[in-house]
C-alpha cells in the first residue's frame, strides 16, 4: 500500500492555506483558507480569466460621484471584495484582505481602511468571521489590529520577521501572524552563502520559537508560516497551526511521498525553556531595531507591496479612462 503524499499528511496536523489569488489552484489543492496581497491581486488582475471582475468593479463605478484617487482607492476595495467573495466561494474557512501598505505607520488610517472593508463583506453577505484584515506588524499596525479585534473584526499581522514583533502581536490578542520564513532564509543565505535547509534554517527557528513560545504561555494567537523558498521549510514547520504555500510548493508536497511527522507540538512547546517577555512601545522599538534583518525586511516588504498597489492603482486607472 503506497504512503500519503505530504500534502495530504501535513493536512492531518496543520491548516493548509493557498499563498495565491488564483481560482483554479484553490480548487485544485483544497486549501482550508486563502491569503491574497497586493502583489497577488496584481497579478491575477492582469490575466484574462480574472478581468471580468475587475471590469465588474469599473462599470459600477460609471455613475460614480468620486473623482481622481479617490475613485480609484473605490474600484481597487471592490475589487479586492470580489476576489475575496469568489475565493470564499472555493475555501470552507476564511480569506485574507489586505490594507494598503502605504498605511503601515497610520493606526487611525488602519482601523478605518479596515472597517470599510468589513463593512463591503457585510454588504455583500460575507460575515466578518470569514475575514482576516491583513496589516503589517509595525508598532502602529499592531496597535490597530488590538482595536479591529476589541470590534470582532478579526487580523492577519503580516511582514513579521521578528520575536519582537510576534511577542507584540500576542499581548495584542492579534487572531494569526504571518511570518516569512523565505524572506528570512533570503536574508541569511545573502549574508553568508550558506543554503539552509530543513532545521538549520533561520526561517524555521524563527517560527518554531514563536510557535514554542504561544502554546508554551497560553497565547490564542495563531501562528501561520509564510513565504517559504522550498518544501524542507514546509516540512520543517509541519504541526505549525497554519502554513500559506504558493501552488508550485503544493504541487511539489502533492508529488512526494513518504512519511510526514510533525516537528511543532504543543507538549515539545511546554517543556521549552524559552521566559516569557513584556514589550511597550520602547522596548520594541529597542528589541527590533536590535535585529538588522527584521528591520531591512519589514522595511523593504512595505516598500514592495506598496509599490504594487500604486502598480494596480495605474492599472485601473488606465482602464477607467478608456
Amino acid at each position: 500500500m503506497s504512503t500519503a503524499n505530504h500534502l495530504d499528511q501535513l493536512k492531518q496536523f496543520t491548516t493548509v492555506v493557498a499563498d495565491t489569488g488564483d481560482f483554479a489552484s484553490m480548487e485544485e489543492y483544497q486549501p482550508q483558507d486563502a491569503t491574497t496581497n497586493p502583489s497577488l491581486i496584481l497579478q491575477a488582475a492582469s490575466k484574462p480569466e480574472y478581468r471580468p471582475l475587475v471590469e465588474q468593479a469599473i462599470s459600477e463605478h460609471q455613475s460614480s460621484e468620486l473623482k481622481g484617487s479617490a475613485l480609484v482607492e473605490s474600484v481597487i476595495d471592490r475589487i479586492l471584495i470580489l476576489f475575496g467573495v469568489e475565493i470564499l466561494k472555493i475555501v470552507p474557512g476564511r480569506v485574507s484582505t489586505e490594507v494598503d501598505a502605504r498605511l503601515s505607520f497610520d493606526t487611525e488610517g488602519t482601523v478605518e481602511k479596515a472597517r470599510q472593508l468589513i463593512d463591503l463583506y457585510e454588504k455583500e453577505g460575507v460575515s466578518r468571521e470569514r475575514i482576516l484584515i491583513k496589516i503589517a506588524a509595525t508598532w502602529e499596525g499592531i496597535r490597530a489590529a488590538e482595536e479591529l479585534e476589541k470590534d470582532g473584526i478579526h487580523c492577519n499581522l503580516t511582514l513579521l520577521f521578528s520575536f519582537a514583533q510576534a511577542v507584540a502581536c500576542a499581548e495584542a490578542g492579534v487572531q494569526l501572524i504571518s511570518p516569512f520564513v523565505g524572506r528570512i532564509y533570503d536574508w541569511y543565505k545573502n549574508k553568508t552563502g550558506i543554503d539552509y535547509q530543513g532545521g538549520d534554517d533561520p526561517g524555521v527557528q524563527s517560527v518554531q520559537k514563536i510557535y514554542n513560545y504561544y502554546k508554551k504561555f497560553g497565547y490564542q494567537t495563531e501562528v501561520m508560516g509564510a513565504s517559504f523558498r522550498n518544501t524542507s521549510q514546509i516540512t520543517g514547520l509541519a504541526g505549525c497551526d497554519l502554513l500559506t504555500i504558493s501552488p508550485r510548493l503544493l504541487q511539489t508536497l502533492q508529488d512526494t511521498e513518504g512519511e510526514l511527522k510533525a516537528k511543532l507540538t504543543p507538549e515539545s512547546a511546554a517543556v521549552s525553556d524559552l521566559g516569557k517577555i513584556t514589550l511597550d512601545e520602547k522596548a520594541f522599538r529597542f528589541m527590533f531595531n536590535e535585529d538588522a534583518m527584521a528591520t531591512e525586511k519589514t522595511a523593504e516588504g512595505i516598500r514592495s507591496f506598496s509599490a504594487d498597489i500604486v502598480k494596480l492603482e495605474e492599472l485601473i486607472q488606465s482602464l477607467l479612462t478608456k
